[in-house]
């Protein structure tokens, strides 16, 4: 599960912060990209380097961690807090600001924009006299899938259990 918190790097951009120096190619960054364009969901540091660790890479987990943090300076991919408070990434196909619709239960996260947003962010922030202004907006639920699945499991628990287990309950009334 995911919280409510993100970091990119494209809003600082849009605040008029300098972008993030070049990076040089390294082997292992090679590694770490073509691993998130595998992925089609949010991955921990330590998932992500377990993963390149079994497909053999050489990749410590503390250059894990630099990369993705360079990666997330420089926009290349969406960050976002977990419920116990780690970062959690994923490469995004989005090339502008951008929002996220996310599972609650998955994880499972889609790109949204949300025009609506961003003038009803601008107009508050003008109101009260604020620049350069920058926000997050995550929305959170239940996916199709999910959802779909929570009500199997309502169903389930509400047909209650075996007919042996309602006898043994009636017998002792």
């Amino acid at each position: 599960m995911v919280e409510r918190t993100r970091t990119t790097a494209r809003a600082s951009e849009s605040a008029g912060r300098p972008a993030a120096r070049e990076q040089r190619v390294t082997k292992q960054r090679v590694a770490v990209s073509a691993a998130l364009d595998r992925l089609e969901d949010f991955v921990s540091t330590q998932e992500l380097h377990r993963m390149l660790h079994d497909e053999g890479a050489s990749v410590s987990l503390a250059t894990t961690y630099r990369i993705l943090q360079s990666m997330a300076e420089e926009g290349l991919v969406d960050v976002l807090r977990s419920d116990e408070g780690e970062a959690v990434y994923r490469r995004c196909e989005a090339t502008g600001h951008h929002h996220h619709l996310v599972c609650r239960r998955c994880g499972k996260a889609v790109d949204i924009e949300a025009p609506a947003v961003e003038t009803w962010a601008s107009r508050v922030a003008r109101e009260h006299g604020y620049t350069a202004v920058e926000h997050t907006v995550e929305i959170f639920g239940l996916c199709p899938q999910c959802t779909a699945l929570a009500a199997q499991e309502r169903a389930d628990g509400q047909s209650g259990g075996s007919t042996e287990d309602r006898g043994a309950g009636e017998a002792g009334s």
